[in-house]
C-alpha cells in the first residue's frame, strides 16, 4: 500500500515532490509530444530507500507539474530488485525509457549485479518493458566493475547518425570511476566502444548519473561522483555533483577535459538530468537532497524533492547555471525597494513569507561584509544566513539555526566586484541561491517552523547598498496532498 502524507508542514508548494513516499534521482527528463516530462526513483511503499520504481510528473510549462501513473515497477527478471536511474528518448513517435535493472544476487561476491534495459510506450503514460531485455550487460572488460555499472543517459548524434549511451562506473579495485560508452543504429542492439573518461587524482572511486550534452559549441560530461576526498571547505557533502569540460571525439570514443568543477555548492544536490529542449536551451533538474542527510519531512509520509529546473549556459570557459525563465509565471504579487541605504539590522515591508522569491541587486562598492537572515523567527533564534565576505571573497550559508534536524556551513568564492546579484527562491523546507545570475548556486533543505518567515538585512563593515529589491509571493505549482 502507497504511503500517505500525514503532514504538510513542510511539503513544498512549488518544487517537485511526490505524493508521499521516498524520491531521490531524477530520470527520463524529456520533451515529448508537447509536454514535458520527469520520471524520478520512487518507493510508494515507504519513506525509506527500498526497491526502486519511477515516479513520473508532466507538465505543460516547466512549473505546474501533475502526477501521472507510476510508469515502471520491479517485478521479475531484469529488474527485480529496482528499476534505477535513466534517461528518456523519443524514436519515431514513442517514448523510449532507458534504466538499469536492479538484482540482488547473494551468491556473487558484490552482492548484486545491474544491467540496462528499456521500455516503450507511445502516449507518454503506459510503458511496456522489452521482451529483449537486457540489452546490455557489463563489458568483458578488466578494467570494468562487475557490480557496479548503472544510470544509462542516451542521445542521438545526427551527424553520426547513431545513438549513444553513457554508463555509470568504477574499475575492479574500487579506486577510480569512470564513465562507459555504448553505440547503437536502432536503441535496440547495442555495443560497448570506450571507456569515454575516467578518474584522475581526487575525483572519486565511483561515478554516478553521467549526462553528457553540447552546450553552446562546449562538449560537456556530468556526473555524480562517490568519494571525493575533502579539500578543505569544498566537497563537503557526502556525495558531489559536478562536470567536466571538453571535446569528444565520436570517431574514439574518447572525451579529453578539463578540470572537474561543482555544479552547486550548497548540502542537497545530487544526480542532475539534463534534457534538450526544442528552443535550443539544455534544462537541468537535480534531487534537492543528500545521501546520509537528515529528512525531518519522513514523520509526515515522504522524502525527497527535486530543485527548481535551471538553465544551462557557458560563459567564462564555466558553465552557469540560472533559473528557467517560465519560473517567472509563478509570480503572484510583487514587493519594490530601490536605493536602499542600511546600517542596522533590517526588516521591509512586504518582504517575508514561508515561500517566496527574492531578487537583490547589492552595491559593494564600499559594503565589504553583509548577512542576509532567511526564515527568521521573530526572536531570530531560529534563521538560516547568508554572508559575504568581499575581504575574503567568500559567500557562505550557515544552517545551525535552521530548524529541525539540520545543521552546518558550506561556502563558496565569489571575486570582489562593485555589484551583486542574489536570485533566492524559498519554498517550506527549501532555499535555492542564485549568484550573479548562476555563476555560483547554492542548494539546501531547511526545517524551520511556518511561522519562522521573517527576512533580515544585517549590515556589517560598510553598511548594506542595495540598488533594487523586488520580492515576489509564489503560487502553488505541484497538487497539495489532501490530509483527511
Amino acid at each position: 500500500m502507497a504511503v500517505r502524507i500525514t503532514n504538510t508542514r513542510y511539503y513544498p508548494k512549488y518544487h517537485i515532490a511526490a505524493p508521499g513516499g521516498w524520491i531521490n534521482d531524477p530520470n527520463g527528463f524529456c520533451y515529448f509530444k508537447g509536454k514535458y516530462h520527469l520520471f524520478y526513483q520512487y518507493h510508494p511503499h515507504s519513506t525509506q530507500w527500498g526497491p526502486m520504481h519511477w515516479g513520473h510528473v508532466v507538465s505543460d510549462d516547466l512549473i505546474n507539474w501533475s502526477h501521472l501513473p507510476i510508469a515502471l515497477a520491479p517485478v521479475d527478471g531484469c529488474d527485480r530488485d529496482g528499476c534505477f536511474s535513466g534517461s528518456a528518448i523519443e524514436k519515431d513517435g514513442q517514448l523510449y525509457l532507458f534504466y538499469t535493472g536492479h538484482l540482488n544476487t547473494p551468491e556473487n561476491p558484490e552482492g548484486f549485479r545491474q544491467v540496462q534495459n528499456f521500455a516503450v510506450g507511445e502516449d507518454g503514460v503506459h510503458f511496456s518493458k522489452s521482451l529483449n531485455n537486457p540489452v546490455i550487460t557489463v563489458p568483458e572488460d578488466e578494467e570494468i566493475h562487475r557490480a557496479d555499472f548503472r544510470d544509462p543517459k542516451v542521445w542521438k548524434n545526427e551527424e553520426t547518425g547513431k545513438y549513444y549511451m553513457v554508463v555509470g562506473s568504477r574499475v575492479p579495485d574500487n579506486v577510480a570511476g569512470q564513465v562507459l560508452l555504448f553505440e547503437s543504429d536502432d536503441l535496440i542492439e547495442w555495443k560497448f566502444k570506450s571507456i569515454m573518461a575516467r578518474v584522475a587524482g581526487n575525483e572519486g572511486f565511483m561515478w554516478e548519473c553521467p549526462n553528457f550534452a553540447n552546450v553552446e559549441g562546449h562538449d560537456i560530461l556530468m556526473m555524480s561522483p562517490q568519494g571525493i576526498k575533502r579539500e578543505l571547505n569544498k566537497y563537503m557533502n557526502v556525495y558531489q555533483s559536478g562536470y567536466f569540460m571538453g571535446n569528444f571525439d565520436y570517431e574514439t570514443g574518447v572525451f579529453t577535459r578539463g578540470e572537474f568543477e561543482l555544479l552547486d555548492y550548497g548540502f542537497d544536490f545530487y544526480a542532475p538530468q539534463i534534457t534538450e529542449l526544442p528552443d535550443g536551451r539544455t534544462i537541468m533538474i537535480a534531487w534537492a537532497d543528500m545521501w546520509q542527510s537528515p529528512m525531518p519531512e519522513q514523520e509526515d509520509g515522504w522524502a525527497g524533492m527535486m530543485t527548481v529546473p535551471r538553465e544551462i549556459h557557458v560563459k567564462g570557459g564555466k558553465l552557469v547555471t540560472p533559473p528557467v525563465k517560465e519560473l517567472e509565471k509563478l509570480r503572484t504579487s510583487k514587493k519594490v525597494y530601490e536605493d536602499l541605504a542600511m546600517y542596522k539590522a533590517t526588516k521591509l515591508e512586504g518582504v517575508s513569507g514561508e515561500t517566496g522569491e527574492l531578487i537583490l541587486d547589492i552595491d559593494l562598492t564600499e559594503t565589504n561584509e553583509f548577512e542576509i537572515y532567511l526564515r527568521a523567527s521573530e526572536d531570530k533564534t531560529q534563521k538560516t544566513v547568508l554572508s559575504y565576505n568581499k575581504a575574503l571573497e567568500i559567500f557562505r550559508v550557515n544552517r545551525d539555526e535552521s530548524g529541525a534536524g539540520v545543521d552546518g556551513e558550506r561556502e563558496c568564492t565569489i571575486a570582489p566586484a562593485d555589484k551583486m546579484k542574489l536570485q533566492i527562491f524559498l519554498d517550506r523546507s527549501s532555499i535555492e541561491i542564485f549568484i550573479n545570475d548562476g555563476e555560483k548556486v547554492m542548494s539546501l533543505r531547511v526545517y524551520p517552523n511556518a511561522d519562522s518567515t521573517d527576512i533580515v538585512f544585517v549590515p556589517k563593515e560598510g553598511g548594506l547598498k542595495i540598488d533594487s529589491l523586488n520580492f515576489y509571493e509564489l503560487g502553488v505549482g505541484i497538487p497539495q496532498p489532501v490530509i483527511d
